[in-house]
């Protein structure tokens, strides 16, 4: 078990994890944000569930969900267990919780009047969003990305259950760190454990950055 290893799985699986997080978070963090419907706190309580949720419970429903009998493997043919993608749904599922509740409450927290003005200046719903939202939102949506990243790249137990632990396909460093414990192998965990922690201390001086005055958005 090497670290180099682990540790190009886990920016892999993350990097993936991220770009779903992002394409995914974002339109349900505006639409929870703006919306009327009453079906927004439909998607409020189902967002909850990888957030309070046991770990080997949420990544046993992705088994039912990605596995053999599901639509997604019988009707399209998408085959994403035991591979790095279906380690990637993992940390989407379970970060994506984060990125959308802090971007929402950013976003609800941007004056719609302004939104309005540039409406009545011409502008289309996707100039609005660019030109007004996301400046006045931007660093709180980065936040909420650091945070949900954060947590795809740590996660273990879904991961585990939906992926397992190929060694340079899905054996990512949360798991590498767990079975190096197993194995009795102190030095190979201590170095997962610092490379976890230096992940964990990015992220904390990041977010210090967002919430200061060093880091501004500007329209």
């Amino acid at each position: 078990m090497t670290i180099p290893s682990a540790l190009s799985v886990s920016a892999y699986v993350t990097l993936m994890a991220a770009v779903a997080i992002l394409l995914v978070g974002l339109p349900v963090a505006l639409f929870l944000a703006r919306a009327r419907s009453r079906i927004r706190h439909f998607f409020e309580v189902l967002l909850l569930f990888p957030l309070l949720m046991p770990p080997t419970v949420l990544g046993y429903f992705l088994l039912v969900v990605l596995g053999k009998g599901s639509p997604l493997v019988d009707w399209f043919g998408f085959k994403l267990l035991f591979t790095p993608y279906g380690a990637a749904v993992a940390g989407a599922v379970v970060g994506l919780p984060l990125m959308v509740f802090t971007s929402r409450a950013a976003i609800g927290a941007v004056d719609p009047r302004l939104e309005d003005v540039a409406r009545t200046l011409g502008a289309n719903e996707l100039e609005v969003f660019r030109d007004v939202t996301l400046p006045l939102a931007g660093r709180g949506i980065l936040a909420g990305m650091l945070l949900a990243t954060a947590r795809a790249t740590g996660e273990f137990g879904a991961t585990l259950m939906v992926a397992g632990s190929i060694p340079d396909r899905t054996r990512t460093l949360p798991i590498a760190l767990y079975e190096s414990i197993q194995l009795g192998d102190s030095t190979t965990a201590t170095g997962i454990g610092i490379l976890l922690s230096a992940v964990v201390l990015i992220v904390v001086v990041l977010l210090h950055f967002l919430e200061s005055d060093f880091l501004r958005w500007r329209s």
